[in-house]
C-alpha cells in the first residue's frame, strides 16, 4: 500500500473518474447553468449519486464531487441563504459517500471533494487566465470558507483542481493549512508554463511547499502537455503526481476536434511516475473503463451492489 495524505492506495496505479459534467450531459442534462453540475445539487442530487455509481461501476476507485462550480456568492444568485450554501457544498460529498456505499465487494473506494479555483465561481472562464488581480490573502479569505464546509463533510481528500494560477496555489496552502483533511493541488496548463503564464517548475514547488498538500499534478489540460509536466514535478518535488487531462478537444462555445485522451498515453504517464490517473472534461465513463481495464493488471474491480 501506498499513503495519499493519510488515504492509502493499492500499490498499483489509481484510477479517477472522468468528466462529471460530460456524464451528465450525456445523461441529458442541462450544464449551461453558471453554478454547472453543482446545480444538481439544488434540482436533482439521486442524478450525481447515480453518475458516482457509474463511474465506480466503470472501475474508478476515486469520484470528485459536483463542487467545483459552487460557492457561496454563485448560490447567493439563485437566491440560497448562508445555511442553504452549506447544506449544499456538504451534500455534494454525502451524495458521493452514498454511491460508494452502495459497493459491498470490499474494494477500497474514495470521495476527493472539489475544489475548483476562484476564476470558475466567476463562470467566465477565469481559471484558464488566472491573474485575477486578487493578492494570497484575499484569495486565502475566498476560499477559506469554502474550505472549511467541505472539510466538514469528511471527505477522503480535497481535490483542489485546475488553479491556473501560482498566486493561488499558495493562497490555498495557506488555507488548506487550517483544515483537517488532506489535500492535492492541480494546475491546468499550457505547455511548460500555468495558464497564468509562469513556469511549471516553480509552480509545482509553490504546491508541494506546503504541508497540507500530499499531492501535486495537472488536470484539465491537453493530454499532450501531461507526459512534460509529470516530468517536471518529479523534477521539484517527491510527492504523489496525480494527473487527470481533458480529452483534447478544442472549446470555442462548442467543443470540436478529436479526443486525444488515449489508454497508451495513460500507460505512458503512469510509467513516469503519476500515481493517480484519470479524465477531465469530455473523458467519458467508457474511457475510464478501458483505463481500469488497462491499468489493473487483475482488471478493474468486481462490482456488487448492495441491495
Amino acid at each position: 500500500m501506498a499513503t495519499l495524505g493519510g488515504v492509502d492506495f493499492p500499490d498499483s496505479p489509481t484510477v479517477l473518474d472522468g468528466g462529471l459534467a460530460s456524464e451528465l450531459r450525456a445523461w441529458g442534462h442541462d450544464m449551461s447553468d453558471h453554478l454547472w453540475s453543482a446545480r444538481l445539487l439544488l434540482d436533482e442530487p439521486a442524478a450525481l449519486t447515480a453518475a458516482h455509481t457509474a463511474f465506480f461501476e466503470a472501475g474508478a476507485t476515486i469520484v470528485t464531487t459536483a463542487t467545483y462550480q459552487a460557492s457561496f456568492e454563485g448560490f447567493a444568485a439563485r437566491g440560497l441563504a448562508r445555511d442553504d450554501a452549506e447544506r449544499l457544498l456538504r451534500l455534494g460529498v454525502e451524495v458521493a459517500v452514498t454511491a460508494r456505499a452502495g459497493f459491498t465487494d470490499g474494494v477500497d473506494r474514495w470521495v476527493a471533494a472539489s475544489v475548483g479555483p476562484y476564476g470558475a465561481a466567476l463562470a467566465d472562464g477565469s481559471e484558464y487566465r488566472g491573474r485575477y488581480g486578487l493578492s494570497v490573502a484575499d484569495l486565502v479569505d475566498w476560499h477559506l470558507p469554502r474550505l472549511r464546509v467541505l472539510a466538514g463533510a469528511r471527505p477522503d481528500i480535497l481535490a483542489c483542481e485546475t488553479v491556473p494560477d501560482a498566486v493561488e496555489a499558495e493562497a490555498l496552502g495557506v488555507a488548506l493549512a487550517e483544515v483537517d483533511v488532506p489535500a492535492w493541488i492541480t494546475y491546468t496548463v499550457e505547455g511548460d508554463r500555468t495558464r497564468a503564464g509562469q513556469p511549471l517548475d516553480e509552480a509545482f514547488a509553490v504546491a508541494a511547499a506546503s504541508p497540507s498538500v500530499t499531492a501535486v499534478g495537472v488536470n484539465c489540460s491537453a493530454p499532450d502537455d501531461i507526459g512534460p509536466a509529470i516530468a517536471t514535478a518529479r523534477s521539484v518535488t517527491d510527492k504523489p503526481i496525480v494527473v487527470y487531462p481533458n480529452s483534447g478537444e478544442s472549446w470555442t462555445g462548442t467543443w470540436s476536434g478529436p479526443s486525444r485522451f488515449s489508454v497508451d498515453l495513460a500507460a505512458e504517464w503512469v510509467a513516469a511516475g503519476a500515481r493517480v490517473v484519470g479524465g477531465c472534461c469530455r473523458v467519458t465513463r467508457s474511457d475510464i473503463a478501458a483505463l481500469a481495464r488497462a491499468l489493473s493488471p487483475e482488471g478493474p474491480p468486481h462490482h456488487r451492489r448492495a441491495t
